[in-house]
């Protein structure tokens, strides 16, 4: 069924396969909305378990399918015997901050000394650099592990090297054919890495590197030849889950388990500064993967955006009541800070930069904007137009530049063939995410060369005007049983999207404005059923204006189901993306 809505998107329903339906139902006990759920995700027979049951050890492949895995192990395990000082070097977005702190809480439990480091976004920029290296190695680091980050940094690697420290990179973004020289590189994204593992973040190539790190040491009985506890590794998976939700990897095979399991250690809030983080949010129900990408990545990240890159990553680490409290109250004011800039910037590109802009890949420059947020503008502008976006702040004659990419298009390739080809001073990402450094006389022709390589690959960007859906549900399924038969099939996100449901045949019984931007709406059904429901962001929209309306005629609506958790009640609402009024 196909249906056009208010905001002018056809509805489309998604494909399933009946037979695969009655083949879950029937060997699996599945209800029937789940069963259809598993189908449209294309869930293979013998994956079902797995999926709806994501434990680690069910999942977890062996970490030394990863190339480079056996030095990096074998270095590490050195390094600790000989009681090394080891440094670490983060990126300064939360991959980067969880994966400090994996590494960090993990050496700290074994009395393993080590130093981090985040760079400051703006005067030191993304990856590695001589003078963090130097820092570290006038503290008496002998061994660095660079995370998030260092793939593509061949100056630093060539100053480590002269210097005869050993440097391990973990990270997962994209590498040329040639690459720095490391001691060793833990990467699946890199050229030669044949794993299949390329979805993980950092964070999870960092968990993946512990897995395999611990048992050596198990084997070598190094913990009880030294009278220490061996870490249990389950306990880090908060900020494992962490890393992945606001990385935007895809939530399949180990970053499936990797969050599921997470969110349980989460609960438990073991970790001092995630726990003060919460608190400060003022998260009173069950943490879900959408708090992690929303609620709590946004504020480790605010850090990095405003000047402030260590303050992650030492939150993640702290162990002090009081410090762990300054460290997030201060996220949370930088958060706030954020997003008064982002507000400013999104809305001058969007009145006058962009304006009538046909260009099929966005690409905007201007002078001095706020490098801290124009990753987070381009993502906006990309979600608005379904378009890749490419933001670049100018100051005097360099430009630093941001991308976000839609499915199908390899921004991170781009970037490193424009940096190959002469055109960037510098660059690197992954698919959907990259980030440069550019002369700004050569903005014009890497425009041209974007656009090229964009028209190659055949991308049809009239697919925004399409809204595909799971089912259709009676008023009487928004309901506390059926969301918890849906929410089987959680934790959602990239990879595996929440269920969007349409409910037909509605009227308004009132609606009103909260928070300045949503709209409140309580509906009723043919069956008499009440909804409650709530549109975001809606005020001063096409589908605001007709929520407003007193005289509505009875519309259908789409979108999907909310769990509300208050002071004990529970309660299920319907998030509404679109409507189509009912002629």
């Amino acid at each position: 069924m196909n249906l056009l809505s208010v905001s002018g998107k056809n509805w489309i329903s998604k494909e399933f396969n009946s037979e695969d339906i009655n083949f879950f139902k029937t060997n699996y006990f599945l209800d029937e909305i789940v069963a259809k759920l598993l189908s449209i995700r294309k869930i293979k027979n013998e994956e079902i378990k797995f999926f709806l049951e994501p434990l680690i050890k069910n999942i977890l492949p062996n970490p030394y399918i990863l190339k480079d895995m056996d030095i990096a192990i074998e270095r590490t395990e050195m390094a600790i015997i000989n009681k090394e000082k080891i440094g670490i070097f983060g990126d300064y977005d939360v991959d980067g901050a969880t994966s400090t702190a994996i590494l960090g809480k993990y050496f700290e439990g074994l009395n393993v000394p080590f130093e981090i480091y985040i760079p400051d976004r703006k005067n030191e920029g993304f990856g590695p650099n001589e003078k963090a290296f130097l820092e570290f190695i006038n503290l008496g680091v002998n061994l660095i592990f660079t995370v998030d980050c260092g793939t593509l940094s061949f100056g630093p690697m060539d100053f480590a090297k002269r210097n005869k420290i050993d440097v391990i990179i973990l990270d997962h973004h994209q590498s040329e054919i040639k690459l720095p020289a490391a001691h060793s590189i833990v990467n699946p994204n890199r050229f030669d890495d044949r794993s299949e593992l390329n979805y993980l973040c950092a964070a999870g190539v960092c968990f993946m590197f512990l897995v395999a790190l611990n048992k050596r040491l198990r084997d070598q009985n190094w913990f009880s030849k030294n009278s220490i506890k061996e870490p249990d590794l389950l306990n880090i998976l908060d900020l494992v889950s962490l890393g992945t939700v606001c990385d935007v990897v895809p939530l399949i095979g180990i970053n499936r388990a990797f969050v599921s399991q997470g969110l349980k250690v989460l609960k438990k809030k073991n970790n001092l500064g995630l726990k003060t983080l919460i608190e400060i949010c003022k998260i009173e129900k069950t943490i879900t993967a959408h708090d992690l990408g929303y609620a709590l990545g946004p504020r480790i990240n605010a850090g990095g955006r405003v000047g402030k890159s260590t303050h992650g990553a030492n939150l993640l680490l702290n162990q002090s009541p009081k410090d762990a409290f300054k460290l997030a109250a201060d996220l949370n004011i930088y958060n706030e800070e954020r997003k008064i800039l982002e507000t400013e910037l999104l809305n001058k590109i969007l009145n006058t930069d962009y304006k009538n802009n046909t260009d099929p890949v966005i690409i905007l420059h201007g002078e001095n904007w706020h490098e801290g947020i124009i990753g987070i503008i381009a993502a906006r502008v990309k979600d608005k137009f379904n378009k890749p976006t490419i933001i670049i702040s100018v100051n005097d004659s360099v430009g630093k530049g941001s991308g976000r990419s839609i499915h199908g298009f390899d921004l991170g390739s781009v970037i490193i063939g424009a940096v190959q080809c002469g055109l960037l001073f510098k660059g690197g990402g992954h698919k959907m995410a990259a980030g440069f450094s550019i002369n700004i006389n050569k903005i014009e022709e890497f425009k041209e060369f974007v656009f090229r390589k964009f028209r190659s690959v055949n991308i049809n960007l009239e697919e925004k005007q399409n809204y595909y859906y799971d089912a259709e549900i009676a008023p009487s399924a928004v309901n506390l049983d059926f969301f918890e038969k849906i929410n089987l099939l959680a934790p959602f996100g990239s990879g595996n999207p929440e269920p969007r449901f349409i409910v037909k045949d509605l009227k308004l019984v009132n609606s009103k404005i909260v928070a300045e931007k949503h709209i409140k709406i309580v509906l009723i059904g043919s069956d008499s059923t009440l909804l409650k429901a709530i549109s975001f962001n809606s005020v001063d929209t096409q589908l605001g204006s007709h929520l407003l309306k007193k005289n509505i005629k009875p519309f259908d609506i789409v979108g999907k189901l909310s769990l509300n958790e208050w002071r004990g009640q529970r309660n299920v609402e319907f998030i509404i993306d679109d409507i189509s009024v009912i002629k």
